[in-house]
């Protein structure tokens, strides 16, 4: 499982996450997928979490925490980290919550999500 911090203060675990940094908005190359199982599914599974991520968004179903330190998420051998962004992470009972920097336009941030991974499934980038 993946651990997700807020500092050095334990969130919560996921079973996978999209990082994605408030520059994504423009530039799409700066989002970063992580996942506790790593296979031949995995870009599929990262479109099907942007994608209802978004649809739950919209109908104001998707749980937003707000956060203000920096955001690190832990793989055990890899940690990643954005200081001004959004992490969308999948639990182990399969729901999605969003942990969003103060002040950010969440929908803009979703929707950067969900293109990159829609483009990453069509043109498998």
């Amino acid at each position: 499982m993946l651990r997700i911090y807020e500092e050095e203060k334990e969130i919560g675990s996921a079973a996978s996450a999209i990082l994605v940094p408030e520059k994504a908005v423009d530039e799409a190359g700066y989002i970063v997928t992580m996942t506790d199982t790593n296979d031949a599914s995995s870009k599929h599974e990262f479109h099907a979490m942007a994608q209802m991520a978004y649809f739950q968004f919209q109908d104001d179903e998707l749980k937003i925490g707000s956060v203000s330190g920096t955001i690190c998420v832990d793989s055990g051998g890899r940690r990643e980290h954005i200081d001004s962004g959004l992490v969308l992470y999948r639990d182990s009972e399969g729901g999605f919550h969003a942990l969003v920097h103060d002040g950010l336009n969440t929908k803009k941030l979703l929707e950067a999500a969900y293109r990159f991974c829609t483009r990453w499934v069509r043109l498998d980038i």
